[in-house]
């Protein structure tokens, strides 16, 4: 009787194999790559340059994440007008985070910006997950 079991069970699989395409169907092709190197920091190192003046920190989650807490002083970013934002001088020091790790959009934007001609540009990639968890103080709207 078990192997019966084991032998419907097999053939499932195998039928739902044949069924399923992980990526959504689309043709292989390589990763992006960008043409800028993005230099990422730790939260010990983000918490570092909070302290220091005139680093401007850009907060790219959702308006709702943002709701939540964000890191103090931060800007969120996640808005269609994000160019009005960003300092005149090209060498501010600007730190991008999102959620977390799984996120992407702060690298992303920091790779947009760096397109602009931005050169001091990071991104905290344990995001504000990361900040939150690790005790560190965040400011409401």
């Amino acid at each position: 009787m078990k192997q019966l079991a084991a032998i419907t069970l097999a053939g499932m699989l195998g039928i739902t194999s044949f069924t399923c395409q992980a990526g959504g169907g689309s043709e292989m092709a390589p990763a992006h790559q960008y043409e800028h190197t993005l230099q990422t920091i730790s939260l010990t190192q983000g918490e570092a340059l909070l302290a220091q003046p005139g680093v401007l920190f850009f907060d790219v989650n959702t308006l709702e994440l943002w709701a939540e807490g964000f890191i103090p002083g931060a800007i969120f970013f996640n808005v269609s007008n994000w160019k009005e934002l960003l300092p005149e001088a090209k060498d501010t020091v600007m730190v991008f985070y999102c959620a977390n790790r799984l996120c992407n959009a702060s690298e992303i934007a920091a790779h947009e910006v760096m397109k602009l001609g931005y050169t001091n540009v990071m991104q905290m990639h344990d995001g504000i997950y990361g900040w939150r968890l690790s005790g560190r103080p965040t400011e409401k709207p």
